[in-house]
């Protein structure tokens, strides 16, 4: 074959001989090229290139540096590498950033050494700037990454605060997350920053009145849709207590999530919307208000704060006429479930999106003259817990995080670390490892306080919603079958024996049976009935013996409020109230 038909090893060896003419020379490398492409491997230095797809920055570049040679290359990253840890740590964690954002178009996990020589090499004209606009985007994404800062363990002289749980109910966008955001806001617990970032990213969503909910609905699904599905938790502290708070959704598919919510609260604060129609909806049969006032009471909050929010609603102003209207609709109704008017309920307007009225009073709303919403939580009355009783930890959720964690909250006694405790119904005997209390690490807790601990000695698999941790000496009573009183709500036939319908006790969520009609009870002079009825339906009030599918834990209403009482429901709607009045043993 002719010498002209092949691309030379070298070009030096060309230029010892004789050099071929322009023409020539260029044919010689296009035949070279073509005939034998298969041999020819330009491909030699392939590491040297993995930047250009990982970094925009790094195809304006030259393509090598004029150093073929690879290690030469590693050598200039081992280099770099030093800088990058010397730099401020935001940089570091840009860095580390960097990768997660680049995972996506790339694919490519490990592109760690590469990364390095991509961001440390001296950038093209306009480079520098681009890279700081580049750092910037990359510190918001951090940031989003990063939980929000809690509370700062306090020191440990200062007398410990009172924990308060305060669960937020009411009809779906009545704005209950939106006022959790805000109060977070005011409390000092989301700084500024964070909000903006919220406001803007709902800014591109064209959901820029939701930003505040954000601080409170973290997850994608609940941003997208504006509404919230699981509990959010967070917390904040006034001068002499500490508060959870309990974001429970107001959409009435997502009411078992609620009640497991207002289960675990001490104090509710339900949220109705002033502005016209809003109200209504909220308020009629199929509304939520109605159903989670009434849940609420079930689930043992003594006292109710009622915040008439969207005040500031154009087609409301801050008027007096409207709070009243909503206050007259209410009260009849929170009455007849349980809730004394003069002492229970704390009626107060205010606004969730701009903040009025929930830490400073407002100039537009002259007529109400009483404490705005926080400075009121703050003077509430301390609620008595006894610390000495048995240890009740009825839990709300379990995952695997280096051993098995749970959440609840504490219902009476005292919990240590490193204290053994028996997890019911199924008594398997457990330890404590660690204690967190409002995701701040403590070594012991106290009733009311929501924990999360870390157990040895059982599986997660082998825990599920409703367990109770009990102390060793004193368990908690665990059964099928018990005789309740029960209030029929809303249903429209007739409850005969075999009515089936979903049990919620404290956090336990389980299949009854009611098993037998023992008698009625008078509503107003509390006396039983002599026969037996065949029957109950709406409004009524019965004794009568329920059966659960499986084992549950459960006290009578006398022995322990907490875990006495309950509600049933069905096809979606809460159709009956009720305590525990005894528990029945299991016949053999």
């Amino acid at each position: 074959m002719d010498s002209r038909d092949t691309a030379p090893d070298s070009w030096e060896l060309e230029e010892d001989g004789e050099a071929p003419a322009p023409a020539a020379e260029l044919q010689t490398a296009f035949a070279g090229l073509n005939i034998n492409a298969k041999p020819f491997v330009p491909n030699v230095n392939a590491p040297e290139f993995v930047p250009s797809f990982l970094q925009a920055s790094a195809a304006e570049m030259p393509a090598s540096d004029g150093s073929p040679d690879p290690a030469a290359s590693m050598e200039v990253a081992d280099a770099a590498a030093p800088v990058e840890n010397g730099n401020s740590e935001a940089d570091m964690t840009t860095e580390e950033e960097t990768w997660e954002q680049k995972e996506e178009p790339g694919g490519g996990e490990g592109g760690g050494g590469q990364e390095d020589l991509g961001t440390d090499r001296p950038c093209g004209e306009g480079g520098a700037a681009g890279r700081e606009d580049e750092e910037m985007m990359m510190m918001e994404e951090e940031e989003e990454e990063m939980p929000v800062p809690k509370v700062a363990p306090p020191p440990p002289d200062a007398p410990k605060k009172e924990h308060v749980n305060v669960v937020f109910i009411g009809h779906v966008d009545a704005g209950k997350s939106t006022i959790g955001g805000q109060i977070m806001y005011l409390t000092g617990m989301v700084d500024k920053r964070t909000l903006e970032k919220y406001e803007r990213e709902a800014k591109e969503k064209n959901r820029e009145t939701w930003y505040l909910s954000w601080a409170l609905d973290t997850n994608q699904e609940e941003r997208d849709k504006g509404k919230t599905v699981e509990v959010g938790r967070a917390y904040f502290e006034t001068e002499k207590k500490h508060f959870t708070i309990l974001d429970a959704p107001g959409h009435k598919s997502f009411v078992p999530n609620m009640i497991g919510g207002a289960s675990q609260a001490d104090l509710a604060v339900l949220v109705i919307s002033a502005r016209k129609g809003e109200f209504e909806t909220g308020f009629e049969k199929g509304g939520q208000t109605r159903e989670h006032a009434m849940l609420a009471k079930t689930a043992g909050v003594k006292h109710l704060i009622v915040l008439v929010n969207k005040m500031d609603d154009p087609t409301v102003n801050w008027s007096l006429d409207r709070y009243e209207e909503c206050k007259e609709k209410l009260v009849p109704f929170l009455k007849k479930v349980g809730f004394n008017p003069k002492k229970d309920i704390h009626f107060m307007p205010c606004s969730g999106l701009t903040g009025a009225n929930l830490k400073d009073p407002v100039p537009e709303c002259l007529w109400y003259t009483g404490l705005p919403f926080i400075p009121h939580l703050d003077s509430l009355p301390n609620y008595n817990r006894s610390s000495d009783g048995p240890v009740r930890l009825p839990i709300v959720d379990k995952y695997k995080d280096m051993g098995t964690v749970i959440l609840g909250k504490l219902e009476s006694g005292s919990i240590s670390k490193a204290q053994q405790l028996v997890m019911m119904p199924n008594r398997h005997t457990v330890e404590v490892l660690s204690l967190l209390s409002d995701d701040v690490e403590t070594d012991d807790a106290t009733p009311g306080e929501n924990l999360k601990l870390r157990l040895k000695g059982i599986e997660e698999e082998e825990i599920l919603p409703g367990f109770i941790l009990c102390s060793p000496d004193n368990l908690c009573h665990s059964g099928r079958t018990f005789d309740a009183q029960i209030v029929i709500i809303e249903h429209k036939s007739i409850i005969c024996p075999g009515y089936n319908a979903v049990l919620h006790i404290h956090t336990c969520i389980e299949e009854v049976q009611i098993t037998a009609l023992i008698c009625l009870v008078d509503k107003k002079t509390g006396d039983k009935s002599k026969t037996r009825p065949r029957f109950v339906k709406q409004d009524q009030v019965c004794i009568a013996r329920l059966r659960a599918a499986g084992v549950i834990c459960l006290e009578t209403f006398k022995d322990f409020p907490q875990m006495g009482r309950f509600t049933l429901r069905d096809e979606g709607k809460t159709i009956a109230i009720g305590k525990v009045l005894k528990l029945v043993p299991e016949k053999d």
